[in-house]
């Protein structure tokens, strides 16, 4: 078991994801303790904030850590089952006396050791980030972990769990499941944050009570302010104070060690149903995996040969047919590619387009266009602002999960081998974001021709550049990473400082200043959207030089 979980521990940590994560982390415990003049803070205790000082800075970062890492690091960790299961590994295992329990053991303790590993970090970027500040270079080592080990780690090991849980529910195992984690994690950040939060939730509440007592020794108040946990903007230099940490009560150490054990039970839970990739106690997933791949690998097929059809105009004599899952591919023994100086015909990259919108909505249900055709007709009844503020934001939400397909989909689905006989693979891969493009305007059309109506163009402009970023974005994470996730992981979170009016951040106009778009000019998002397309080809090059 545990040689089981070490060695998946290793193989996940050299994936670009876990790395994408981290770097967010150490980010994160950067902005932890900003500059004694910044205006941006992660803790503010009243308008207050401690010298940084080794307990404090612990604090701090693992409590920014934390509420990070229960997010970001679930998508990092939540694929260990499904990767079993593509590989082969898992037939294997199937096969041998390991026991489910055993088993979802060791896969917990791998996704532990992941989240722990990225706390591991972020202790050292504590240290680091204390001694580089220079307000209080006495490292005092306890005061630094002990943070990390009560508040961070418990909450790392209820995300493992969750992460495996998901796994073995169909209904959460694919994409709806990341959706599901990002609005439990919002949930779990700000409730948890509670004094009445069950088993002191993120342990804000004890760390708040000692800072308080802290600036009640020094004859002053948390005042109105309160105490908050997020990235906020102050708008003057928060005040200091010395605080040398807290001393955890017995009550509170018993509610961390039994978050554990909450996170070990929930875990094991799934051993009541784990079929342990035993193909006669399957639910269905794989094989509703398998049918969509042979679904998108139908729909590759035929553009395919829709656009050899298009380029030769008529069928060669010594055609055949060859049978792919899902799909029928017509191939030549007398040729080895696709002829390229008439595969660009005109009329060629629209039939290639078209193609590539129909694979990325592949298996899209009904329920979804018709959400999609509700918010669309909401944006013509609702009171201008609200389109632009909330609707907008909700319309370039909900095609998250369709968005993320971009780039990785061949991948994911096995397809690689199959679109590398394209002749030209970069006029595949803008066919395929121009597809993703297509689709962010018809979700948004409803805003944007309310705008035009109401001679917006600064918000038109706006939209304009959102529209180019959300496919580019989708694009350059789907080809760097191989993967869907990473999209998710990255674009939930910026939807969500987004709402909150976090002008820097607004990539579409819905934050208004004044009535005017306050976030960075059109250009600008219009440039950084042709430098992540810039990337996607790159990258795709790059590949495509290695293979040959």
């Amino acid at each position: 078991m545990a040689r089981l979980a070490v060695g998946d521990f290793r193989d996940r940590v050299r994936r670009p994801v876990y790395a994408v994560t981290l770097l967010a982390a150490v980010g994160l415990g950067y902005l932890a303790v900003p500059d004694a003049g910044g205006h941006w803070t992660v803790m503010d205790v009243g308008g207050h904030r401690g010298i940084y000082n080794s307990a404090y800075v612990g604090a701090v970062t693992a409590l920014a850590g934390a509420l990070w890492l229960t997010f970001g690091g679930f998508y990092v960790v939540r694929s260990g089952i499904a990767r079993d299961e593509a590989s082969g590994v898992g037939q294997v295992l199937a096969a041998t006396p390991l026991r489910n329990s055993r088993y979802l053991l060791a896969k917990f303790l791998s996704n532990l050791l992941v989240l722990a590993s990225m706390v591991g970090v972020l202790a050292v970027t504590a240290l680091l980030m204390q001694l580089a500040r220079g307000e209080d270079r006495a490292v005092d080592p306890i005061a630094l972990v002990v943070p990390f080990l009560l508040l961070a780690l418990p909450l790392m090991a209820l995300t493992a769990a969750a992460a495996l849980l998901f796994e073995t529910v169909p209904l959460l195992r694919g994409g709806f499941g990341n959706v599901v984690w990002f609005v439990l994690a919002m949930v779990l950040a700000l409730g948890g944050q509670s004094a009445s939060a069950p088993l002191d939730g993120l342990g804000v509440h004890q760390v708040a009570r000692s800072m308080g007592a802290a600036l009640e020794a020094r004859h002053e108040s948390v005042g109105d302010g309160g105490f908050s946990l997020g990235l906020t903007k102050v708008d003057k230099p928060l005040g200091t104070f010395l605080w040398d940490g807290f001393e955890p009560s017995a009550g509170f150490v018993l509610g961390r060690l039994a978050l554990v054990l909450l996170a070990i039970g929930l875990a094991l839970l799934p051993a009541l149903w784990f079929g342990r990739f035993d193909p006669a106690r399957a639910s269905g997933g794989a094989s509703g995996g398998a049918a969509a791949a042979g679904a998108v690998a139908g729909a590759v097929a035929e553009v395919m040969a829709g656009e050899q059809s298009g380029a030769e105009g008529t069928e060669t004599a010594g055609a055949r047919w060859a049978t792919v899952p899902g799909a029928r591919l017509r191939t030549e023994p007398q040729r080895t590619a696709l002829p390229q100086a008439e595969a660009r015909r005109a009329g060629a990259f629209g039939r290639l387009l078209a193609g590539e919108a129909r694979i990325l909505v592949q298996g899209v249900s009904r329920w979804w266009w018709l959400v999609a055709a509700g918010l669309t007709v909401a944006g013509f009844v609702l009171p201008m602002d609200a389109v632009t503020g909330l609707l907008l934001p909700l319309a370039w939400l909900w095609p998250v999960l369709i968005w993320s397909r971009l780039g990785s989909q061949q991948v994911e689905n096995g397809l690689e081998v199959l679109l590398g006989a394209y002749p030209s693979a970069r006029r595949r891969l803008l066919a395929e974001w121009a597809s993703g493009l297509v689709l962010t305007a018809v979700t948004g059309a409803a805003p944007l021709i309310r705008m035009l109506a109401a001679g917006d163009g600064a918000g038109t402009a706006s939209w304009l550049g959102g529209a180019l970023f959300v496919p580019s974005l989708a694009m350059a994470l789907g080809v760097v990473s191989r993967s869907h996730r990473l999209f998710q992981v990255v674009y939930l979170p910026l939807w969500w400082v987004l709402v909150n009016n976090v002008a820097a951040v607004d990539f579409m106009g819905a934050v208004r200043v004044n009535g005017s778009p306050g976030g960075p000019g059109p250009l600008l998002v219009g440039a950084l959207s042709a430098a992540m397309l810039a990337v996607v080809f790159l990258v795709g090059a790059a590949r495509r030089n290695v293979k040959g």
